[in-house]
């Protein structure tokens, strides 16, 4: 019996050395959390992860950015993702503050433009993984003549023909609000007032908005500078064309990073240095129509139907900005576009950009004003910028 039994512990003994030297168990599973629309490319690009690293990847999706962030901030306490995918600049400050990520710079981040880093986040508490601008978008054989300013969209000409998403509801509607702002400054809520005046349609979402400006109900979309390449790309149609107005560009960076607490740290870790490898990001343009971060990827050939941000003058709103007001400039676009208030009764916080600038484009225009009417809002689950 004392043989068995020495035998037995001598046994359990070398198993477990052998479990200790093995490399990581298939049985170990990294579990990460993003949005909905996102699902595409991770289909693509998470087999290839699994196998390099012999892994399992368990992926959490939800509605969007902000219900990732609200669960990541629910469970800070007893987290149960290892990596968040998809908070992007409008979030990032809000992410930051709330103690759930762990700063990291991957290796491959030697490969992201400097500029890239600097707008989004120096520290690295989130890695650049994609970035992307919105515009107006129109159908050329149409509109030839398309308007290039936000001044032009409050002139009688344009009465009513211009949709746009609610920032209430939508990423991509709060994305063109921050434009205006960040172009704007203080001076925004007569911008949108003016906006209100000249008929402006206001929907849910971009999904309700593109189906709308598909046919035909209004020539002017709030939507992607990759709209015209998708088309290219999807449906060999070249016939959708893109604004930036004023030549200028909002800019959205997406990032991934990290959750304070994992259990998988290491591996946690090689994950968002995948993320912005070469293997992944040659997949990222036609899954999520938005702009790969790696330099060294060559972008599909259709992509040069996109309309180009480098030609533009990129504008942006500090993520400590954009943490400290959000809340209270969608109180006040709210008050003016759903309340009825006037752009004076209420006080806008003066932002760094209205500081910054020397003449902004209501300057230039002597003012705004003009008649008025809104339809189509609703309050519905935030809608993400991607065709669903």
């Amino acid at each position: 019996m004392r043989k068995l039994g020495t035998l037995f512990v001598l046994g359990v003994v070398l198993v477990s050395l052998f479990a200790a030297s093995s490399p990581v168990s298939a049985e170990e599973t990294l579990t990460v959390y993003s949005y909905d629309s996102i699902e595409p490319w991770m289909k693509e690009i998470i087999p290839i992860f699994e196998q390099k690293y012999n892994v399992k990847v368990r992926l959490v999706l939800f509605g969007d950015a902000g219900e990732v962030l609200s669960r990541l901030i629910m469970e800070k306490d007893n987290p149960q993702a290892d990596v968040v995918v998809g908070i992007d600049n409008s979030y990032l400050q809000k992410a930051i503050n709330a103690g759930i990520l762990v700063p990291y710079k991957p290796e491959n981040a030697k490969y992201i433009p400097d500029w890239i880093i600097k707008d989004f986040d120096p520290e690295f508490y989130l890695t650049p993984y994609d970035y992307g601008a919105i515009a107006i978008v129109y159908k050329k054989n149409e509109l030839p003549n398309p308007p290039k300013t936000f001044e032009e969209l409050t002139k009688p000409e344009w009465k009513g023909k211009l949709i746009v998403e609610n920032p209430l509801t939508s990423s991509t509607g709060m994305a063109f609000l921050l434009w205006t702002i960040a172009v704007y400054g203080d001076k925004w809520p007569y911008y949108w007032e003016a906006l209100k005046k000249n008929d402006v349609i206001v929907v849910k979402g971009w999904s309700a908005g593109w189906e709308m400006w598909d046919k035909g109900q209004a020539p002017l979309f709030v939507s992607y500078a990759t709209d015209p390449a998708y088309d290219a790309c999807n449906y060999n149609d070249t016939s959708i064309g893109a604004v930036f107005l004023n030549n200028t560009a909002y800019v959205q960076i997406e990032g991934a990073g990290i959750v304070k607490g994992t259990k998988h740290l290491e591996l946690a870790k090689a994950f968002i240095n995948f993320l912005i490898s070469k293997e992944a990001q040659e997949k990222l343009p036609l899954n999520q129509w938005m702009y790969p971060v790696n330099s060294e990827v060559e972008l599909p050939e259709c992509f040069s139907y996109a309309l180009d941000v480098s030609k533009a003058k990129v504008v942006s709103i500090p993520a400590e900005e954009l943490a400290e007001n959000t809340d209270k400039w969608l109180k006040e676009w709210r008050a003016i576009m759903v309340e009825g208030k006037s752009a004076s009764e209420i006080s806008p916080t003066t932002t760094s950009q209205e500081k910054s600038q020397t003449a902004t484009s209501s300057e230039k225009s002597g003012g705004i004003c003009g008649p008025a009417l809104i339809v189509g809002l609703a309050i519905v689950p935030l809608l993400l910028r991607r065709r669903e």
